[in-house]
Order: C-alpha cells, then structure tokens, then sequence
C-alpha cells in the first residue's frame, strides 16, 4: 500500500478536496470512521473508505475501500472494492474487486476481475461479468 501523502485543496470558503499525490485523476472521497455506525442504506458518487459499519445497502459510484475494521451488513454495489474487513450481503462490482488477506464475505459476488490473496475468506457463488 502507498505511504504517499495527501494534499489538501480549498476550492471555495467552506469546500474542501482530498487528493491523492500518487494518484493520476482526482481524488475525492468520503471516510466513515471506526465506532462510526449507519444504519441504512448509504449512497455515495465518490469513492469511500469505511472503517465503520453500515448495516443497510451500500452504493458507491467510484471506488469502496472497507478497511479491516469495516463491516458491512448488506449487499455492495460500487464500480471498484478492496475488501479488508467483514462483509455480510451480496457484493456487485463493475470493475476489480480485490479480497484483502484479512477480508471475510459471505454472499454471492459479481465482478468484472477477481483478485484474492491467500488467507481471505469467502463463502458464496462467484459470477465473473465482462
């Protein structure tokens, strides 16, 4: 994983963009915190990284990252997902989904590609999609 630092951008008073240096296209996104919990359904258009929990649906347009300590309890729909933590619900990605060491899923997967590392847990039918 990258240590590269992020950089800080005020585009207007009281608006503020997250932009990762070692990143080519911009970056925003949306950090659900550990002890932070939602419960329903969560939509974002940016890409997200929960380190919380939501126990509902959870849609993100661009990239979901759920760190070791996210959980999810429902299915995931996202264009791109590395998968660290607990995930309990069906998961539908258009692009990659990557399945952390230390990631657990129980439910049905839909990705365009698959990358798993040895030690991740999944319990479920996997469908690859073109």
């Amino acid at each position: 994983m990258s240590t590269a630092a992020n950089k800080v951008r005020k585009d207007s008073p009281g608006s503020t963009t997250y932009s990762n240096s070692s990143s080519n296209e911009g970056f925003s996104s949306c950090v659900i915190a550990q002890g932070t919990k939602i419960e329903g359904n969560f939509q974002s258009g940016e890409n997200v990284r929960l380190d919380g929990t939501v126990i509902g649906d959870f849609s993100c347009e661009k990239k979901l990252v759920v760190g070791k300590d996210g959980r999810v309890e429902g299915s995931i729909r996202a264009r791109d997902a590395m998968i660290m933590g607990f995930v309990s619900g069906d998961v539908q990605v258009a692009g990659l989904l990557q399945l952390d060491k230390t990631a657990v899923v129980t439910g049905n997967v839909s990705a365009g590609n698959l990358a798993i590392e040895d030690g991740a847990r999944f319990d479920g039918l996997c469908k690859m999609a073109k």
